[in-house]
């Protein structure tokens, strides 16, 4: 097989929650247990820094990757979702996975996945591992898929965990409760391994602190460390929680000996997207009219980004926008303007949402504007009416951004 036709086997033969949805969520190990023991174990053969929570743990990710980048060390990064291709879930320093270690891969597995019907999620999560040990790294920061304590991550002894916050996303699988989701999440949290918390409420400390205990995890709470001022490409308002969370991270990891300057920590925030390619988080994709994608896609990250674009004080807001079908449109559209002009697209994934759906719900809600086929056509359409002094807005989903990037 060539690199596409390997793509197509992975995306189209097995079960893949970006596709499909809760169908393709595994409540059980046993899957990426039995690869690891078939690839022999790589997760072992390097340092780890494991990375959940229900926002911000993909920017946080880059963020660390790129600090401990600055500091000289060989860094593996593995993300996901992917925007435009899969080699990015899969990088050492900023340099996404080689297109034939994929094909090869596959190829050599392909066999044993067959066989015992692993989803898409832990293939990856497999590959990313053999790609680390294969390549030597010094240290791979590693973003939990859904959840925590059943994700196909966790089978990871990490330096240190992080839990960036939590919010109720997901519900369908994690639980409907702050508590039971971070109950979840802690599943990440290991014995006798420090334990970074970005952002808490009174229910999930509660559950964090337990969790720590229990495990004799010495355990430190972001929002209760002295703030530095940091300053980051990465320029969405969400960000500051984000960087404070890295900040304490890197603290830890100093008290265990490693070697990382405040210098290499502004550097490394100050140059995210440089050295890592994150993209999609409040990018300035225009000036005039100011195009901004951001990906967004539940209650807690939609509120921080919908206020940071009314402080814009545009004379008009044109916002495009596309949800996957498993969103709660009762919980989410409240937030959204009346005022602004609406673009209303599915994002091309199974799980996108049709647009004839979201137009309706949109409606009992007095948020106006028309259909589009699609994601580029309705931001045309957008950047054909909007003004030079006005804002277009795309959103909705990791997958509507991935569209237009």
């Amino acid at each position: 097989m060539n690199y596409q036709e390997t793509l197509t086997w992975m995306f189209g033969r097995l079960p893949m929650y970006q596709k499909q949805g809760k169908s393709a969520f595994k409540k059980d190990l046993t899957n990426i247990l039995a690869f690891a023991e078939v690839l022999q174990q790589p997760q072992n053969n390097f340092k780890s820094i494991h990375i959940g929570g229900t926002n911000g743990k993909g920017s946080s990710s880059h963020m660390l990757a790129s600090v401990l980048q600055e500091a000289g060390y060989k860094v593996g990064l593995y993300t996901s979702p992917h925007l435009k291709d899969f080699t990015e879930r899969i990088k050492i320093n900023g340099k996404e996975i080689r297109r034939d270690f994929v094909i090869k891969f596959i190829e050599t597995h392909q066999t044993f996945l067959e066989k015992q019907g692993l989803s898409f999620f832990e293939m990856t999560v497999g590959m990313a591992f053999a790609y680390f040990h294969h390549e030597k790294v010094d240290v791979a920061i590693v973003e939990v898929g859904l959840g925590g304590r059943l994700d196909s991550t966790n089978i990871l002894s990490p330096e240190l965990s992080i839990i960036t916050n939590i919010g109720l996303d997901h519900t369908q699988f994690l639980g409907d409760s702050i508590s039971a989701i971070a109950g979840e999440k802690a599943g990440i949290i290991k014995p006798n391994t420090p334990v970074v918390i970005g952002e808490t409420s009174a229910a999930s400390q509660k559950v964090f602190l337990a969790k720590a205990e229990a495990v004799h995890a010495p355990i430190s709470f972001a929002e209760e460390c002295e703030s530095i001022f940091l300053t980051s490409d990465l320029k969405g308002d969400y960000q500051e929680k984000n960087k404070q969370t890295v900040a304490v991270a890197v603290e830890n990891l100093r008290n265990q000996a490693w070697n990382i300057s405040h210098e290499n920590l502004q550097t490394g925030l100050a140059k995210v997207v440089v050295n890592t390619g994150l993209r999609g988080r409040w990018e300035m994709l225009q000036d005039s009219p100011k195009v901004i994608a951001d990906t967004g896609h539940n209650e807690e990250g939609l509120k921080i980004v919908l206020n940071q674009l009314k402080e814009l004080n545009a004379r008009k807001l044109h916002i495009v926008l596309g949800f996957v079908n498993d969103k709660d449109l009762d919980q989410l559209l409240p937030m959204f303007p009346q005022e602004a002009v609406y673009y209303f697209c599915q994002p091309n994934v199974e799980r996108g949402m049709p647009v004839s759906i979201l137009v309706e719900k949109a409606k009992d809600f007095k948020l106006n504007g028309n259909s589009y086929s699609s994601v580029k056509e309705a931001l045309a359409e957008a950047k054909l009416k909007a003004q030079p002094e006005e804002v277009i807005f795309v959103g909705g989903s990791t997958f509507t951004v991935a569209e237009i990037l």
